[in-house]
């Protein structure tokens, strides 16, 4: 498997000159990703392709290829993949034209994989669009950058058997500046699913969390196993589509993944102890909170704000999703009412009202999270009151890293707000603009499935 995350040299098969053309973006995407392989242009129509020397065949490079991308027509890849597989460890076909389009591609699906494995030759596709590894540089996808932006180095990694969906997600992700290790869209998976990335990532020191978008799986038992051992050490977080009948039918016409009944799958998510995810808000909300913050073991939750009705909000999502919205121990009750005004809530939530600075804030956060009865906090921010200034988020901040717990954001609003909660990313905390949005990125650090 490193021969697809660390290669020390790549060739892409069929690479062109065309400007727009699959083949020559592929091309542009190794160039500008900052990956320090060799890059060999393989087509024997042209002599040179971006400035590279362009061989006639793999054969000609004279050196044994770590991986090799396939960018040509679906007739042509068995011929080519059977010359190229004596000289390459590794492949990925992008090309569709297989087992998503009825009998006659599946069988052409399983000639190919008759080749792989006898030339033992790894292969991620067909009908994918490949990797993306910000940990390597590498990046085979067929998309340009100026249309869909690659996020930066983190410690995430999305595996998916759709490419539109690995394609979303990183883009999403690079505009909330969300980090990743390694993005792989395996499509078809002929060979190389996403067992086979999850014991891959099991062992990988870069990633920390795992999201899988899930269409079908093919063996039910070797991915329980797989997701346990990378359970295990990280986050695993997966979304299953096709639940229902025209999304179990779109998902093989899409992939040719065999959907199956989605009762089995949440059985088996539960075994494994993935977190189960139930629609692509999830997959944000839950990436924003573990890029920033460490999952906890606990559902006992403490909720400050500045405005009561975004306090209850905020409350009613917790005790539905699973939350334990503790009472505040009267110890603390009474160390709180020995400072704030006796107009002040000093409850769960706690409600600071519109006199609140940032002292307050501040110090009631300390006094709720010392000790141990809570797990986890949201912070119900509105930039309203007169007395808050930019200290607050640095201040929220500090008592967060104090206690060594989790704490998330809560502050809607529109122009001036969305300006200052750059402030609490900036401080380390996850912000949201809705009270669903903070209690589903809390549900995920607290590792609580989000399908109940």
């Amino acid at each position: 498997m490193d021969a697809f995350f660390k290669p020390a040299s790549v060739a892409v098969i069929g690479a062109s000159p065309t400007v727009g053309k699959l083949s020559y973006i592929i091309m542009e995407s190794l160039l500008s990703s900052g990956y320090g392989g060799d890059i060999y242009p393989v087509n024997p129509h042209y002599d040179e392709v971006e400035g590279r020397r362009c061989y006639p065949d793999i054969a000609s490079i004279g050196k044994e290829v770590d991986l090799a991308v396939f960018a040509v027509p679906a007739p042509a890849i068995a011929g080519l993949l059977k010359e190229a597989a004596p000289f390459i460890n590794a492949a990925v076909i992008v090309s569709g034209g297989f087992s998503e389009t009825g009998e006659a591609g599946r069988k052409a699906e399983r000639e190919l994989l008759a080749i792989a494995e006898k030339g033992r030759v790894r292969v991620i596709g067909p009908n994918c669009i490949g990797i993306f590894d910000a940990v390597s540089n590498l990046d085979t996808f067929f998309i340009d950058r100026e249309r869909v932006k690659r996020p930066g180095r983190g410690h995430i990694a999305l595996l998916s058997q759709s490419g539109s969906f690995a394609l979303t997600a990183m883009d999403v992700f690079a505009s909330e500046g969300i980090g990743v290790t390694r993005v792989v869209s395996y499509g078809n998976k002929m060979d190389v699913n996403e067992s086979d990335c999850l014991d891959y990532l099991a062992e990988d020191d870069e990633t920390r969390v795992v999201v899988i978008y899930i269409e079908g799986v093919n063996d039910g038992r070797r991915f329980v196993e797989a997701a346990k051992r990378c359970a295990a050490r990280k986050t695993v977080m997966a979304l299953k589509v096709g639940r229902e009948g025209a999304g179990k039918k779109a998902a093989g016409s899409h992939t040719g993944a065999v959907a199956g009944r989605y009762e089995i799958y949440r059985a088996a998510f539960k075994e494994a102890g993935i977190i189960e995810l139930s629609g692509y808000e999830d997959i944000l909300d839950g990436c924003m909170a573990l890029n920033k913050l460490t999952p906890v073991d606990g559902k006992r939750i403490m909720i400050l704000t500045d405005g009561g009705g975004l306090g209850v909000g905020i409350a009613d999502a917790s005790s539905a999703s699973g939350f334990e919205v503790a009472e505040l121990p009267r110890a603390k009750v009474a160390q709180l009412r020995g400072v704030f005004p006796d107009y002040f809530a000093v409850a769960n939530p706690i409600d600071l009202t519109g006199s609140v600075t940032d002292e307050w804030f501040a110090e009631a956060l300390d006094v709720a999270l010392s000790g141990d009865d809570y797990d986890i906090a949201i912070v119900a921010s509105l930039w309203g009151p007169p007395h808050l200034t930019d200290n607050l988020p640095a201040l929220i901040g500090e008592v967060a890293r104090k206690h060594g717990k989790p704490v998330l954001i809560c502050s809607p609003g529109g122009g001036y707000a969305r300006e200052k909660n750059v402030l609490f990313e900036a401080a380390g905390l996850p912000v949201y603009y809705t009270p669903e949005g903070a209690v589903r990125g809390a549900r995920i650090v607290a590792g609580l499935s989000l399908k109940r």
